[in-house]
């Protein structure tokens, strides 16, 4: 008998065996993650579905949609994100992962409280279930990511130079004071350059709280100039946010040194892969890409999956970003 479960019906050791086992499995989608999602009620809403086969979990997918506290701003921008891909046992059927998506075909019908769309960000491959997605009303749309093995040393001669002849140093928050510090930069960043929505201070303070994530900080002469925030599961580390003041202190290289971290974090605790979490649309040039294609790490297209729920909000949402990156 196969099933489609919610959250108070999957069992949640089988969630976590299923996580760690599956080739498209990521912390992004274990129950720690759905746990913090949950705990942002004021951020976010996750939701979780599983689907179980002759009474074992054979896939899940845990995502949540962005929570504004502004109604208006909560009207144009309300989207669900699921972050690195459902996971699907390796022996997961086309007809399993139809049922796990049954549940988003209801955000199809008109509604006025549902997401602008729904959107999957994929870490792995999900070529062998494409049709599936698809079928359910979901689209391919191209996009790039970085794994990078920590193991092997491959990287560029241009950042094997820069972090030699930085004097910063990385190492772990140790205060929310600190947190407060690195989210100065990373707002800079975000305000100037990325002109995409950023999670308020308290999504990284729980975080950090909850012992969720890593802050792994770069700091000169006592200031904090960088850092990303990783999170990890027993196979790969995550880059989830990085910063740096790579201008007020080019010579320090201060994004180059929080990548590295990140990466050395990674090979110290046995992980076999660093994922830098996108590099956007092939074709299209991006600096990220760029920067990060110096870390030695193999480029992978595994892409999107994306349903428009607002097919009017879409359009409106995807022009006002174009015109705000434009300015």
């Amino acid at each position: 008998m196969t099933q489609i479960l919610q959250y108070n019906q999957i069992d949640r050791q089988q969630w976590t065996e299923l996580v760690q086992t599956s080739e498209t499995g990521t912390w992004f989608q274990s129950p720690e993650a759905y746990d913090f999602f949950a705990s942002m009620p004021t951020l976010l809403e996750p939701f979780v579905y599983g689907v179980e086969k002759d009474n074992r979990l054979c896939a899940v997918c845990v995502g949540y949609v962005t929570k504004e506290r502004n109604p208006i701003r909560q009207f144009f921008t309300r989207r669900a994100i699921i972050t690195g891909g459902p996971c699907l046992a390796d022996n997961c059927t086309k007809e399993d992962v139809s049922l796990l998506l049954s549940p988003f075909t209801f955000h199809l019908s008109p509604r006025s409280n549902a997401p602008i769309y729904i959107e999957t960000r994929n870490f792995n491959d999900y070529a062998r279930w494409k049709s599936a997605f698809e079928a359910a009303g979901f689209a391919y749309k191209p996009h790039l990511n970085f794994h990078v093995d920590p193991a092997v040393n491959k990287l560029s001669d241009n950042r094997k130079r820069q972090l030699k002849k930085s004097d910063a140093i990385s190492e772990p928050a140790r205060s929310e004071s600190e947190i407060q510090e690195w989210y100065r930069v990373l707002a800079e960043l975000y305000r100037t350059k990325v002109k995409t929505p950023l999670w308020p201070i308290d999504f990284f303070l729980s975080a950090f709280r909850q012992n969720v994530a890593q802050f792994l900080l770069v700091k000169h002469e006592g200031k904090v100039i960088g850092g990303s925030m990783v999170v990890a599961d027993e196979r790969t580390v995550y880059e989830w946010f990085e910063c740096g003041l790579n201008t007020q202190f080019k010579d320090q290289y201060p994004s180059v040194l929080a990548t590295n971290s990140g990466i050395q974090l990674a090979h110290k605790t046995n992980r076999s892969r660093y994922d830098m979490m996108g590099a956007g649309e092939p074709g299209v040039p991006y600096g990220v890409r760029d920067f990060k294609s110096e870390f030695g790490g193999t480029l992978v297209e595994h892409g999107r999956f994306l349903l428009i729920c607002q097919p009017l909000l879409y359009r409106l949402g995807s022009l006002a970003i174009s015109l705000i990156k434009r300015s």
